[in-house]
């Protein structure tokens, strides 16, 4: 399995933090920004305001786990930015919420097409 691009630089987030269009929900907000290249780059913004190193990271690792089984569109940088509410929450509640906001965005693929193509 291969690891899925990450925006990496600090240009990189600020340009989809000013430039993309924003979706939000109880646990996360999404902002994305088209990126004419063939494949989607995501990032992700868990602040220290949500508890210790330890919390943070799993919900960075939540997070990671839900993009990388969810059929996205490429093309897109995409941020995801976690909310306070998340540290409570378990893997399906912030999975229905990180889908609901794709689908809002229209950046989730209908299953069917991701099936087809191989890709997901």
């Amino acid at each position: 399995m291969t690891s899925f691009l990450t925006l990496k630089k600090r240009s990189q987030y600020l340009s989809v933090y000013g430039r993309g269009k924003s979706w939000a929900g109880p646990l996360v907000v999404v902002k994305a920004l088209p990126n004419e290249l063939e494949f989607s780059r995501y990032g992700f913004s868990v602040t220290k305001a949500l508890g210790n190193a330890v919390t943070r990271n799993r919900v960075k690792r939540l997070l990671k786990e839900i993009v990388r089984l969810a059929p996205v569109e490429p093309g897109w940088d995409i941020v995801f930015i976690a909310r306070s509410a998340i540290v409570t929450a378990d893997y399906r509640q912030v999975k229905m919420s990180v889908e609901k906001l794709l689908t809002r965005s229209n950046l989730l693929r209908d299953k069917h097409e991701a099936a087809s193509t191989g890709a997901n």
